[in-house]
């Protein structure tokens, strides 16, 4: 009798246990990482940029999949800001940059990202740091617990309050699968232009050079969300400005090379098929 009592004790205990909903699942939380930077590739069009803005738009927004290092959002964001210092220090384009960030990562199953342990090179990103999606475990993060390194935003010596927030979105994370850039126009930082005194001198002393060498373009959408631009400018007069981007990004001097042609996003990124389809990516 006794045995029994406790094998329908045990059996209420478990039906209790799966049938009490969970905030928290181990589904993969993902968005259209394409979404991530229009923005800033408008506003880096508008400010001269010309063909180098998509490859650099390209790059930064593949660092949201789940398989990319906890710094590589971040160095992106670097290379964002060099570029907009070298257009006279676009304030558009670093307001941008500092959003994007703050953009949440993919997850693969509900668990939160880790954040990256380097400071960035760029003043203008200094203290920023990813916000989370709603979905993701708060507790948990991949390959890690609240508390261990990468888990919390550097600098900092205890668990972030309110958990999955960013400067930009302060009051907690931002809902499974949308844009902060769509949420908010404060990254949450000071003035724009704010930034450390070395990278502002370095980007003031190639200005004038760089601003008569950015070449002239069209750009038009395609269907798989890419853009085809054209450019009437000699590759000569891409050089300076694909500098700063060769060092920390994915795009190579061949590929450049040829964008006095035509610059298909494909073509230069062929390891990668991210405009196949940007939301399903993992």
């Amino acid at each position: 009798m006794v045995q029994f009592s406790t094998l329908l004790l045990t059996l209420a205990v478990a039906g209790s246990a799966l049938a009490a909903p969970s905030q928290f699942h181990t589904k993969r939380i993902a968005q259209t990482i394409s979404n991530s930077t229009t923005k800033w590739q408008e506003a880096c069009i508008g400010a001269g940029g010309g063909l180098i803005c998509n490859p650099i738009a390209v790059n930064a927004f593949g660092t949201l999949l789940a398989a990319a290092g906890p710094c590589d959002q971040q160095d992106s964001a670097d290379v964002m800001v060099d570029l907009a210092k070298l257009l006279n220090a676009n304030a558009d384009m670093i307001k941008f940059a500092q959003i994007f960030a703050q953009q949440p990562r993919n997850t693969p199953n509900s668990l939160s990202v880790p954040y990256c342990q380097s400071a960035p090179k760029n003043g203008e990103l200094a203290g920023l740091f990813q916000c989370q999606f709603q979905g993701a475990n708060p507790k948990q993060f991949v390959n890690a617990t609240v508390g261990a390194l990468g888990t919390m935003p550097l600098g900092m010596t205890s668990p972030l309050t309110p958990a999955g927030s960013c400067p930009a979105h302060p009051s907690g994370p931002i809902e499974d699968g949308t844009q902060l850039v769509d949420q908010v126009s404060d990254p949450g930082v000071g003035q724009p232009g704010a930034g450390s005194t070395s990278s502002a001198s370095a980007a003031t002393s190639t200005t004038s050079s760089a601003a008569s060498a950015v070449p002239t373009s069209s750009s038009s959408e395609t269907d798989s969300g890419g853009s085809s631009t054209t450019a009437s400018a000699p590759t000569s007069s891409i050089a300076t400005l694909t500098t700063i981007a060769i060092s920390s990004t994915a795009i190579t001097a061949a590929a450049l090379s040829t964008a006095a042609v035509s610059v298909s996003p494909r073509a230069m990124f062929p390891p990668y098929d991210l405009f196949a389809s940007p939301s399903a990516a993992a």
